[in-house]
Order: structure tokens, then C-alpha cells, then sequence
């Protein structure tokens, strides 16, 4: 396993932090949180007509790019650094993995060009009403509670989706729902269901992380072909969670990448805040305590980023079929108990070293704080990734 950035990483890298500074300012994070999508729509025409980013995994054939998760990941962490407000997340490390993971041949050639020129966005929907965000039951097999059925030639869905990220907006959802009387891991299969599909009802959700908007959609027997069975045959229904598992620790990878960019970004703006700060004659950047928790803050930013790019290595080799597939829901773990900790962290102690200023609407480190928190719960917090890993130790 390589361990070295390539030339060609370190320029996606780069390039992508460049451009985000420019974009994915303060002011510009705040309009595009006011608005109804959550994202400025010419931006996101922009990074898919300019960048290609939406691309830059999917393969060749479908128009993609044929680059790795390393290099997404890449991109990812500049993301979170610059909390950049788009469908990316939800188009790419959602609905796009989950073509890659588990379409089949012709849904693939149908959907991914469409998210490579840009004109399709999407999301995968699979937590249920199973408790609150912080039910632990939540991210597993266990939250899949919609439910699908045979209808003849159809299948019929019903269902309420929680939790969707641009669940209201995105034009793509990958369902995933189970049939009748099934628990945990049986019985699950996972649906593409266009947004305009009759009986798919979407609403936006009110949730603390402005920057990122999430949906609620339901399913009101919603009828689709039996060509919206996600896989190469039929037979597959009710045996998709296995593929369902690796789209989200595929998606847990993503969401710790930007966990580590927005730790890397808030020591630097709060290192960068300190030593302007005047006390006493000097900056409270000289304070001994100020070092101190500027060390344990970095840290934990270096020690993220180590957990984040191994993670990295290992989803792509899952995507490959390479020797260390089998390590991923490992190493998405381990990845996402340190960084979501960390996160949230970072944010407190930034928080404190900006003193009360640090609380109002003028200053930025808000607006990490409740990313940080809002990244926690999702998809699973440093106590559920932690007690997973134990299990998985002794399976």
C-alpha cells in the first residue's frame, strides 16, 4: 500500500483548496445556507462544468474521471475545511457509490453519465423512525424499516425516510426498504427511484448544521418496475445488505475526510486569532496555556488525517477487490470514532481560545461548531463506531 501522495494528488489537493478559498468564503457559506436548495445552483454548475469533481471516481466509461478514493478524499477534506455548501456529498459518496456498489450494468450506463455532465444529483435514503438522530440503532441494518412488496411484475413501496442528506432537493433516490416481517440484515433491498416517481412525498428537515440540508421523504405505495431493483437480477431482492454495508462505510469515510479538513481548519483559524489578540501588552498566542491547547489541537487534526487516508487506501482496494477489502468497515470505524471526536473537539476548544466572540454570529467558529456536532451523529457517533469495532473483533 502507497502511503506517499502522487504528483497528481497533491495538484487535486491544491487545486481543490485554492478554488474553495476562493468560492467558499465566509459570505458565500452564508448565502448559500439562507437559501431553499442549500447550495448556490451556479456554483454547483460551475464545479461541474469547470472541475469535474462530481466525476472524479466514476469511470472512464460512464465519463468519469477513473481516479480513486484517495483522491476523492482529497477533495473531501478541502471540502470540510471550507464547509462548502453543494449536493456533493449526497451525489457522489451516496448515490454515486451506490451505482457503483450495487447497479447493475444497465442502470449504471443510464444514471452515472447523468451525474458526470452534471444534470442529475441524488441520495441515498435508508434510516427509518427508529428513535432520534442519536439512536444508535439508527445507522444499522436495524434502521432500514420502509418496506417493499411484489406486486406482479412491480414492487410497491411504503415508507417514512429520515435523516436524507438533500433528501427535499436531490433529483435521484437510492431506496433502500424490506419486506414485511424481516429483521436486521434479511430482507433488505435497495430501489433507484427518480423524485418525481408518483407516491414520493419530500420535506425539508429542520436541523442544526445549516450548511448541510437534510429531507424526510415518504413513500406512499410508490410502484416501480422491476428495473428499479438495484442489481443484475431479480432473484437479488432481499439480498442487498451486504452492498448496502460497503456504501456506508464507503459514505462513513467521506464524512470523517471533512470531519479532518474542518479540525485542520479550525486550529488554523484560531492560531491565526490568537496571535492577533492582544492581552497584557501581548498576543495570547504567547500564553503557555494558548500553546498548549494549540499542540493538543493539532494533534488531533495530524493524528485524523493518518486514520482518514488509511481509510482511504483501504475503501479503494474494496473497490478493487485488492487484499485489504475486507478491512474496510475497520478502518470507516476507526476513521470515523477518532475524527468525530476529535471534530467536535477541536470545535470546543476554538470556541474557548476565541473567547465570547466566539459565540456570536460575526465570527465562523459557530458555524464549524455545529457542522462538527451535526458530522458526530451522523451515520454514527465515536461511541457507536467504537463498540462496532469491538464487535467486529470478535466475530
Amino acid at each position: 500500500m502507497q502511503f506517499t501522495f502522487t504528483e497528481e494528488q497533491l495538484m487535486i489537493r491544491d487545486t481543490a483548496a485554492a478554488f474553495l478559498a476562493e468560492v467558499s468564503d465566509s459570505a458565500a457559506i452564508r448565502q448559500a445556507m439562507a437559501t431553499e436548495l442549500g447550495y448556490e445552483l451556479q456554483l454547483w454548475q460551475r464545479i461541474c462544468d469547470e472541475m469535474y469533481w462530481q466525476a472524479i471516481h466514476i469511470p472512464e466509461e460512464y465519463g468519469g474521471m477513473g481516479l480513486g478514493q484517495v483522491e476523492l478524499v482529497a477533495m473531501l477534506e478541502q471540502m470540510g475545511r471550507y464547509l462548502l455548501c453543494s449536493p456533493f456529498f449526497s451525489t457522489v459518496c451516496l448515490a454515486g457509490n451506490a451505482l457503483l456498489v450495487a447497479g447493475s450494468e444497465a442502470q449504471k450506463s443510464r444514471y452515472l453519465p447523468q451525474i458526470c455532465d452534471g444534470s442529475l444529483t441524488g441520495t441515498l435514503a435508508y434510516t427509518g423512525r427508529v428513535g432520534g438522530q442519536c439512536d444508535r440503532n439508527i445507522w444499522g441494518a436495524g434502521g432500514v424499516t420502509a418496506t417493499w412488496v411484489k406486486e406482479g411484475d412491480n414492487y410497491l413501496l411504503n415508507g417514512t425516510l429520515r435523516f436524507v442528506p438533500d433528501g427535499q432537493t436531490a433529483g435521484l433516490l437510492i431506496i433502500a426498504a424490506r419486506s414485511p416481517g424481516s429483521i436486521g440484515e434479511e430482507g433488505i433491498s435497495l430501489f433507484i427511484v427518480p423524485a418525481d416517481t408518483a407516491g414520493v412525498e419530500r420535506n425539508g428537515l429542520p436541523t442544526m448544521d445549516q450548511t448541510r440540508k437534510q429531507g424526510e421523504v415518504v413513500l406512499n405505495n410508490v410502484s416501480l418496475p422491476a428495473a428499479a431493483l438495484m442489481g443484475e437480477q431479480a432473484c437479488e431482492a432481499g439480498q442487498a445488505w451486504t452492498k448496502l454495508a460497503q456504501i456506508i462505510d464507503l459514505a462513513t469515510v467521506a464524512v470523517a475526510a471533512e470531519q479532518m479538513g474542518g479540525s485542520q481548519q479550525l486550529l488554523d483559524m484560531t492560531v491565526k486569532y490568537t496571535k492577533e489578540r492582544v492581552q497584557f501588552n501581548r498576543s495570547i498566542a504567547s500564553f503557555q496555556a494558548i500553546k498548549h491547547k494549540a499542540a493538543d489541537m493539532m494533534q488531533r487534526a495530524e493524528v485524523a488525517r493518518s486514520a482518514v487516508y488509511y481509510a482511504a487506501c483501504v475503501a479503494e482496494e474494496a473497490m478493487t477487490g485488492g487484499a485489504l477489502a475486507g478491512e474496510l468497515a475497520e478502518a470507516a470505524s476507526i476513521a470515523k470514532s477518532y475524527c468525530s471526536d476529535a471534530y467536535c473537539k477541536n470545535a470546543g476548544e476554538s470556541m474557548q481560545m476565541h473567547g465570547g466572540i466566539g459565540f456570536t454570529w460575526e465570527y465562523d467558529v459557530h458555524l464549524y461548531f455545529k457542522r462538527a456536532k451535526a458530522s458526530d451523529l451522523f451515520l454514527g457517533n465515536g461511541a457507536f463506531h467504537r463498540e462496532r469495532l469491538a464487535q467486529l473483533l470478535l466475530d
